[in-house]
């Protein structure tokens, strides 16, 4: 994949060791639908903060951008685990691999582990908030009048997104078919719903009512 401009719309990815080894790990690991998407995750992210008067640290973001979704990648798809855990397993693996501070590796784990936990992320700290921010733009249009035509054609002409509702929704499908409990409680319940007739999502009041308690 060829070397990109390394700012769109006035955003300006880190220029550290850091954010350099982390953009070669991921852009080589995982699908170039993957890596637009986590890099366009950057972009929004940083432009809603800016929009929300948020002071953030910009590698910690771009790390947690990044590996948000590396999860997906077939090589998890045996863990057993969500594939949030398992991306934020691998971005703590390489900040700890580089010597990262613990709370700032924390904050990254913390903004990918939730990022599809409506409602929650958004009351933690800046770069937890802002993965957030970020995905629920890319992915599902939230605040899409938020930033302006002009800024929103500069970062997509960096990181196209030709077909990418249809692409990225294939892509959760694929990372999470084959362990369906782990959708339980969250949004990617409503893939497999779509995608998989046979599949039957858990009810959280069955599960009370089933329970071994008595009462």
């Amino acid at each position: 994949m060829a070397e990109e401009r390394e700012t769109a719309a006035a955003v300006a990815v880190p220029r550290t060791r850091l954010a350099r080894e982390a953009t070669e790990l991921v852009r080589d690991t995982t699908s170039e639908l993957i890596y637009h998407h986590s890099r366009r995750v950057y972009f929004f992210g940083s432009l809603q903060g800016r929009n929300r008067d948020l002071s953030f640290d910009p590698e910690l973001l771009y790390i947690g951008a990044l590996f948000h979704d590396l999860g997906l990648d077939e090589r998890f798809h045996g863990s057993g685990r969500r594939f949030e855990v398992d991306s934020a397993d691998e971005a703590r693996r390489f900040l700890r691999s580089h010597d990262v501070p613990e709370d700032s590796v924390r904050r990254v784990w913390t903004a990918i582990a939730l990022h599809t936990t409506p409602g929650i992320p958004a009351h933690m700290e800046p770069e937890v908030a802002l993965v957030t921010a970020g995905v629920e733009y890319d992915v599902l249009g939230i605040g899409y009048g938020d930033i302006s035509d002009a800024e929103r054609a500069e970062i997509v002409a960096l990181h196209p997104r030709p077909g990418f509702k249809h692409r990225i929704l294939e892509a959760f499908h694929a990372g999470i078919r084959s362990k369906p409990d782990t959708t339980f409680g969250n949004v990617k319940a409503d893939v497999l719903q779509h995608f998989d007739p046979a599949f039957r999502r858990g009810d959280f009041v069955r599960t009370i009512l089933d329970s071994p308690w008595q009462e």
